[in-house]
């Protein structure tokens, strides 16, 4: 379902916090907060590992909510994804999502209109 596509193409349905989220697990909420936590070097408590999708209706991460520079571009634009953006595939922000996961640059081609 495309409404799991986040702005910038990453597959929020395979995300470990909505994951967590959706089936309650402080397990995995705990192993999350302690991974994010280590390659963000900042502190991420599992409190914070709690998101619907970046799209979806519902609760984020505070990142997600209202840190993540791509989710207040596309909400300040007023646009469905990245994929509606004429600056899509040179932007510096996707850029970095880009190199590290090949999947999002095809997620949001395959929603182009």
């Amino acid at each position: 379902m495309t409404d799991f596509i986040a702005y910038c193409g990453l597959d929020c349905e395979a995300c470990e916090a909505r994951i967590a989220t959706v089936n309650d697990d402080n397990e995995l909420r705990d192993k999350v907060s302690k991974l994010w936590s280590k390659l963000n070097n900042v502190e991420i408590s599992p409190e914070m590992i709690n998101c619907t999708g970046c799209r979806i209706e519902g609760v984020k991460t505070p990142f997600c909510d209202s840190i993540c520079p791509i989710r207040q571009c596309a909400l300040e634009k007023k646009i469905e994804t990245c994929a509606d953006c004429s600056e899509m595939e040179k932007c510096e922000k996707l850029g970095m999502i880009f190199a590290n996961n090949e999947n999002a640059l095809q997620n949001l081609k395959n929603m182009k209109k």
